[in-house]
C-alpha cells in the first residue's frame, strides 16, 4: 500500500510558491492565493476552518493536499522588567524560545531560526546543545504569529500586528539557515503580510564570511556581528568559527557588505570579565572597526552555570565605552532584558526540568 502523499506546509511557501500550488495543484485562481496568504500572514491562522471568506469545498481541498504546521506554546516566563519568555513546542517534539520586550517606543521579538546550534560559542548556552535542525519559514515566523497573538491578548489590543521590530538573534545562527531565513524574511516584509519595514529587522550572525555577502545581495535588513573579541586568539577560543575565518577576513566582509545610506553595521560585544575588557581591548577593538561605518553594542555577559565566564562590572563597562568614544566609535551599553528568567542573550537553552530531549 503506498504511503500517504506528504502534506505542502503552505505557512512556508513565498507569496509566489503558494500561488503556484493553488493553481497546478488545486485548480485554483490566482485569486484565491492572496486571500490564503493573507489568512497565514496577516492574520496568523492556524487552521484553515478560520479562513471563512474561503468556499468550504476550497478548505477541504487543501485539508486534502496541505496544512499548516502547528508551533504550541509550553511555556511562558515573565521577567520583572517586563520580559515574557516563550517556549514553543514543534510538532517533531522540540522546543525553541522566543524572548517579548516590550517598551515605551517599541515592541520588539527575539526570534530563533533553529533547534540548538553548530556554532559552540563557549560562552552561550544555546552552543551547548548542538544542531537539532533548521527551523522552516513557516515556524520561524510562526514565532511572530503566536507572540503577536498573545500581545494583543495580554495588552487588549486591536491592531493584528503590535510587534515593531524583530531580531534574528535567538536560538541558532542565522546564516547556518539562509534558505528558510531568506523565505521568512521576505513573508514577515510583505505587504499582503505582516508588513514589517526593513529597518525594523535586524538579523545577527557569529561571522559566515562566505554568506554574509549573500546575505547583503539577497535582503536588504540591517546586519549586525557577534565579535566578542579583539584578538584573533581570543575569538578562536570562545567562538570556532574564528578558526576558518579570522577577524581579518571577516571584517573585509563587513566592508563589501552593501549598506543603505545613513546605515551602520552594529557589532555585538560580550563583555567577559578578565578576558576582554581591558583598556587594550577598547584600543584594539576601535582601530579594528576605524573604516566601517559601525555601531557597538556593548553586552554586560549574563551569567551561565558551568561555562566559566563573569561579567564586568559596570564601571569597567563605561570606562571601556569610554575608550571607543574618544575615537568617535559609536558604542552603547545595552540594557540586559530578561535575565532573571533565562531569557537575556547567550541564555536560550531550554533549560527547564519540563523541557525533555526529542529523540534525534
Amino acid at each position: 500500500m503506498p504511503a500517504p502523499a506528504k502534506l505542502v506546509d503552505v505557512a512556508s511557501l513565498s507569496r509566489e510558491k503558494l500561488a503556484l500550488f493553488l493553481s497546478e495543484q488545486l485548480g485554483e485562481r490566482p485569486f484565491r492565493a492572496a486571500q490564503l496568504y493573507r489568512w497565514l500572514h496577516q492574520r496568523g491562522a492556524t487552521s484553515f476552518d478560520e479562513m471563512t471568506d474561503l468556499s468550504k469545498a476550497l478548505r477541504e481541498k487543501l485539508k486534502v493536499k496541505a496544512e499548516i504546521v502547528p508551533l504550541v506554546k509550553d511555556l511562558e516566563q515573565r521577567s520583572v522588567d517586563g520580559t515574557i519568555k516563550y517556549r514553543f513546542k514543534t510538532r517533531d517534539g522540540r522546543f525553541i524560545e522566543s524572548v517579548y520586550m516590550p517598551a515605551e517606543d517599541r515592541k520588539t521579538l527575539c526570534v530563533s531560526t533553529q533547534v540548538g546550534c553548530a556554532m559552540a560559542c563557549s560562552f552561550c548556552m544555546t552552543g551547548t546543545l548542538g544542531l537539532k535542525r533548521n527551523l522552516t519559514p513557516g515556524e520561524i515566523v510562526a514565532q511572530v504569529h503566536a507572540v503577536n497573538r498573545e500581545v494583543r491578548r495580554n495588552e487588549n489590543l486591536e491592531t493584528l500586528r503590535p510587534l515593531t521590530n524583530l531580531v534574528f538573534m535567538g536560538m541558532g545562527e542565522p546564516l547556518h539557515n539562509f534558505e528558510n531565513l531568506k523565505t521568512a524574511l521576505a513573508i514577515l516584509q510583505s505587504e499582503e503580510g505582516p508588513n514589517f519595514s526593513h529597518r525594523h529587522i535586524t538579523v545577527s550572525t557569529v561571522g559566515l564570511v562566505p554568506m554574509i555577502e549573500r546575505f547583503g545581495q539577497e535582503t536588504d535588513v540591517k546586519l549586525a556581528i557577534s565579535l566578542n573579541a579583539s584578538t584573533d586568539e581570543q575569538r578562536s577560543k570562545t567562538m570556532p568559527v574564528n578558526r576558518k575565518w579570522n577577524i581579518q577576513a571577516l571584517l573585509d566582509a563587513c566592508r563589501k557588505f552593501p549598506l543603505r545610506q545613513g546605515r551602520r553595521i552594529t557589532f555585538e560585544y560580550v563583555l567577559l570579565k578578565g578576558f576582554n575588557d581591558t583598556d587594550e581591548d577598547a584600543h584594539r577593538l576601535r582601530e579594528l572597526l576605524r573604516d566601517i561605518p559601525a555601531k557597538v553594542n556593548l553586552i554586560p555577559y549574563n551569567e551561565n552555570p558551568g561555562l566559566g565566564f563573569q561579567t564586568t562590572g559596570e564601571q569597567r563597562a563605561e570606562e571601556f565605552r569610554a575608550i571607543l568614544a574618544e575615537a568617535h566609535v559609536a558604542a552603547y551599553i545595552r540594557k540586559n532584558r530578561g535575565r532573571d528568567i533565562a531569557g537575556a542573550c547567550g541564555q536560550l537553552a531550554n533549560r527547564d526540568e519540563t523541557a525533555a530531549e526529542a529523540p534525534v
